[in-house]
């Protein structure tokens, strides 16, 4: 077994100005090719951590040398358990915007381990939950979004493909139908088989539809963006959000909270639960590794919670 690292005695103590320093951290992430929420994410968590090294005993040492650096990452991580009861993925959010931050002082990734995540399936609506989200999706009197309702349920496909289809993506029948996917993620291309209620509600959109691009034509021409499959009130082209927003819309009345990937979650897991095949379920899902198929045969939180509750005993 190898030898543990000796925590490295201190010099004398270098004081911590923090506001430069994070002022400094905050320049050089402004440069960097990041989303404005992952920016602001990560500068929340740099101020945090270096606001604790500023009383530390590790002080600025641990902004220069790489044992020290080491050491006082893994007293922040005990810091953010034992005194902040943070949740281990908190914790692992912090850890990685502090590998962030010693990139931008031109050191090293710290030697910290990250925290062991609880395996659990991703959320999934439960069985009652699906049933109430299908009654509203039937109840709702637009046929785009009850179209749209039914094929997120039942195909498990990701909020940005589902908002890319065109018309010409479709290929249904009465006894079979099929929709291709042409740039999933990584940009792959795969088909996805639609069950009969997709096909129904597929059927009645295209008729609404064309109802909706006759009425809205002008002098009998074709209307811009008239090639994609959801058009929104005016004609065009629905966008990602529009979309989603018209499930959160679909979620409320059946008094669920949810978004279009809780939707996909349930799909997977509906599928892997009915005893689908992994590879199946990997190609129907556009996941190119069988290990994240997996993850949705895990148990829930509901499930733990109902297998104690199965074995009390009377006494």
């Amino acid at each position: 077994m190898a030898a543990r690292a000796k925590r490295p005695v201190l010099a004398e103590r270098e004081e911590v100005d923090a506001g430069a320093v994070v002022a400094k951290y905050r320049s050089w992430l402004r440069r960097q090719p990041l989303a404005g929420r992952s920016r602001e994410a990560y500068l929340a968590q740099v101020s945090g951590f270096v606001s604790w090294l500023a009383s530390s005993e590790h002080g600025g040492q641990a902004l220069g040398a790489e044992s020290v650096r080491d050491w006082a990452v893994r007293d922040y991580k005990r810091y953010l358990k034992k005194s902040r009861r943070l949740a281990p993925a908190s914790v692992n959010q912090a850890l990685a915007a502090i590998d962030n931050f010693y990139r931008s002082l031109g050191l090293g990734r710290p030697e910290v381990k990250r925290e062991e995540l609880p395996r659990v399936a991703p959320r999934s609506l439960a069985e009652a939950e699906q049933r109430r989200f299908l009654r509203a999706v039937q109840a709702c009197p637009s046929a785009r979004d009850r179209a749209i309702g039914t094929v997120f349920f039942y195909t498990g496909l990701r909020l940005a493909e589902l908002a890319d289809l065109d018309v010409a993506d479709l290929s249904v029948s009465a006894r079979r139908g099929r929709l291709r996917v042409r740039s999933g993620k990584g940009d792959a291309y795969r088909e996805v088989p639609l069950n009969s209620a997709c096909r129904a509600s597929l059927d009645e959109w295209l008729k609404a539809r064309t109802a909706q691009l006759a009425g809205l034509g002008e002098e009998g021409g074709p209307r811009a963006g008239t090639e994609a499959l959801w058009l929104s009130r005016a004609g065009g082209p629905m966008s990602a959000r529009a979309v989603d927003l018209a499930v959160r819309r679909l979620a409320a009345e059946a008094r669920l909270e949810l978004s279009a990937h809780t939707l996909r979650h349930t799909a997977l897991t509906n599928l892997v639960r009915s005893g689908a095949d992994v590879v199946m379920v990997a190609e129907i899902g556009g996941h190119r590794r069988l290990d994240t198929v997996r993850r949705y045969s895990l148990p829930s939180e509901a499930d733990k919670d109902a297998a104690l509750e199965a074995v009390l005993v009377e006494v």
